[in-house]
């Protein structure tokens, strides 16, 4: 069975047999789990193991795990800081910001990897113009440049501990005050103006970027609907333009940003057709339904094959991962950089 385009998330720390006929639907592709699906890293582990086993190929299992206010797995991982403090370190010595992105990538894809999850939603690649709250420290920097190299270092990490990467939230969410999780943005600059904000995600594309999550913002004076319902952005700037060949990942449907595009069936249409290859669907298990039961069952073969290469590779236990010097040398030196406290966030 192929990867479906829909992705779902879950209640609680086991799966419900609802949820197993959910995940057995073929427009099923994946799982993106929360904080409150997790207890412990050998919890979590056997809750991917048997995710991964209800279909062949597995279904992809996928965390936001950036660090600082957005990471989802706590006790027993490590704490890993908001990577802005990469670009901190980066204004200071441009190498040991560029060292330290790396290897907070590599440290964030390898406690992962450990216990089966295929891939993070990570790294943002908006930038730190100082506007957005729910951005905020979670861009590398206010430099498209830095902001670029720093994201390609981080990348680097994760694909060296078998994670591809998904950038987002494109063409730039940093740009608007509001919080798309609350209210619909809109970003009146012109697109040449958007053009700082478009060079981290260019820059990664060269660089070979898996995935991309786009913005449920409105760039007005390019196109009236929200970028990841946008195909002018989707298909004429990030496939055709920029040559973007990854997959397409929808922002949530149940944030107030997707609100104006229908009820949950026609945002999901209304993203794929725009250009996305998968949907995401949260906190809102009877919404999922009515998008599984609302869908062709006949999966997009080009959607599916981009989908497969989100997979995770090469992993070690967690036992393995714990034991070894790199992980030890990282968790100490990244571990000890977060000084922030821990918020949990639904971004």
């Amino acid at each position: 069975m192929s990867l479906g385009p829909v992705m779902l998330d879950l209640e609680g720390t086991t799966l419900s047999t609802a949820e197993r006929r959910l995940l057995e639907h073929p427009c099923t592709g994946g799982v993106i789990l929360f904080t409150r699906n997790f207890e412990s890293p050998g919890q979590i582990c056997e809750l991917v193991r048997e995710i991964h086993g209800l279909r062949s190929p597995g279904l992809l299992v996928a965390v936001d795990h950036e660090g600082g206010r957005v990471q989802r797995f706590r006790e027993g991982f490590t704490h890993l800081p908001a990577v802005a403090c990469f670009g901190e370190a980066y204004d200071r010595d441009h190498r040991r910001g560029r060292e330290l992105a790396k290897m907070a990538g590599w440290l964030m894809a390898a406690e992962l990897r450990a216990v089966g999850v295929d891939f993070s939603f990570a790294p943002v690649l908006d930038l730190a113009h100082g506007l957005s709250g729910v951005i905020g420290d979670r861009a590398f920097h206010r430099n498209p440049e830095v902001a670029a190299d720093l994201a390609h270092h981080y990348m680097s990490g994760m694909q060296q501990a078998g994670m591809a990467a998904v950038g987002k939230h494109f063409p730039g969410h940093g740009g608007v005050r509001e919080d798309s999780h609350l209210a619909l943005p809109v970003d009146l600059r012109e697109e040449a103006d958007l053009a700082p904000d478009i060079l981290p995600f260019e820059r990664m594309i060269h660089f070979g970027l898996a995935g991309i999550m786009p913005a449920h913002v409105v760039y007005e004076l390019c196109d009236p609907l929200p970028a990841g319902f946008s195909s002018y952005w989707l298909k004429g700037v990030l496939r055709d333009r920029l040559g973007f060949d990854g997959v397409i990942f929808s922002d949530d449907l149940s944030m107030a940003g997707a609100e104006g595009m229908g009820d949950y069936p026609a945002r999901a249409r209304a993203a794929l057709h725009a250009g996305c290859d998968m949907v995401l669907v949260c906190n809102h298990p009877q919404a999922a339904a009515q998008v599984l039961d609302s869908l062709d069952v006949e999966p997009d073969p080009v959607s599916s094959a981009r989908l497969a290469r989100m997979h995770g590779r090469k992993a070690v236990s967690w036992g393995e991962l714990r034991e070894s010097a790199a992980w030890r040398e990282a968790s100490e030196l990244i571990g000890g950089l977060d000084a922030s406290p821990m918020l949990e966030m639904d971004v």
